[in-house]
C-alpha cells in the first residue's frame, strides 16, 4: 500500500524502503485517530504536563481547529448517497 509514496520517500531521503513504510505508517495511524481518540489522548497528554482542565480544554479547543482528523466511517448507503444525491 503507497508504495509510490514510499519509493518516493526512498529517492528523496536516506531512508531504506523499511524505514520509509514505518514513517508512512506511523503517519498514517496518527491521521486516522478520530476526534474522540484525539480529545483522550491529548487531555492525558497535557495533564501529564500538570495542566489544569480549564487550560486543557481550552489548549484541545484551539488545536482541533487546525486537526486533521479522521472522517466518521460511513456505509455503503452513505457513499451512495454522496455519489449519486
Amino acid at each position: 500500500m503507497h508504495d509510490d509514496l514510499i519509493d518516493h520517500l526512498t529517492r528523496s531521503t536516506p531512508l531504506q524502503r523499511g524505514e520509509a513504510l514505518r514513517v508512512v505508517q506511523d503517519v498514517l495511524a496518527y491521521f486516522d485517530e478520530t476526534t474522540e481518540e484525539f480529545v483522550r489522548r491529548r487531555h492525558r497528554e497535557l495533564q501529564s504536563q500538570g495542566l489544569v482542565n480549564a487550560v486543557i480544554f481550552e489548549q484541545i479547543s484551539t488545536d482541533l481547529r487546525y486537526r486533521t482528523v479522521a472522517p466518521p466511517e460511513l456505509s455503503l448507503r452513505q457513499l451512495r448517497r454522496i455519489v449519486y444525491g
